[in-house]
């Protein structure tokens, strides 16, 4: 039975939808190796992810735009988008995930001084030009490879195309630099917040006239 066919939608407007998409996203940032690094035990990185996930989804402030491809009812990925002039994060967004990513180390209150110095070195290198940040890209490992991805990412890079501006990400996964030089990205710098832990890599991507 083939596929069924994936749809794009804006915003997660239910409570339920934003559950499924925080599970859907960190099923997909398991084996990210910045939270591999953070938390090696399997079942404490799951409950951290979920908490962690709902937490940046459900705080963009008022310029995030969340863009969800589903394939019938179920979601396949999510975008986490925000709009230029939302980064830095408004004081009570910066307050609630703060909040919610504490509790998301409180298991492992080891987890914490590495997490934020890992936060601190991303916000310290971030571009400061008007931009389009991809704050979350996720889809769910059964539906890799299936063209979701992508799929997310075309209506805000189209848009950026339109109005002349970038758009700027963080990867903590090597491996993505290919896939998402496909769509036009390019690296800005890799960071290396810990000796020991893993990097970060950021990216830029003009607009396209």
């Amino acid at each position: 039975m083939g596929r069924s066919e994936l749809t794009i939608t804006d915003g997660l407007p239910t409570r339920n939808d934003l559950n499924e998409a925080a599970v859907v996203s960190a099923r997909a940032f398991h084996t990210d190796p910045f939270f591999e690094y953070l938390a090696p035990p399997a079942m404490l990185r799951s409950r951290g992810m979920n908490l962690f996930m709902r937490t940046m989804l459900g705080n963009l402030g008022p310029l995030g735009l969340i863009k969800v491809a589903r394939r019938g009812e179920r979601i396949a990925g999510v975008a986490a988008w925000v709009a230029p002039g939302g980064y830095p994060f408004p004081a009570r967004q910066q307050v609630a995930q703060t909040a919610g990513i504490a509790r998301a180390f409180a298991p492992r209150p080891s987890m914490a001084p590495p997490g934020f110095r890992y936060m601190r070195s991303i916000e310290k290198h971030h571009i400061h030009e008007p931009h389009w940040y991809l704050a979350v890209l996720t889809t769910d490992p059964e539906q890799q490879g299936t063209g979701v991805g992508s799929a997310l990412l075309a209506p805000v890079l189209e848009q950026c195309d339109r109005e002349g501006l970038v758009a700027y990400l963080e990867t903590q996964k090597e491996s993505n630099l290919t896939w998402y030089g496909r769509f036009g990205f390019e690296v800005v710098e890799k960071l290396e917040p810990l000796p020991q832990g893993p990097a970060v890599w950021t990216l830029r991507r003009p607009s396209k006239p």
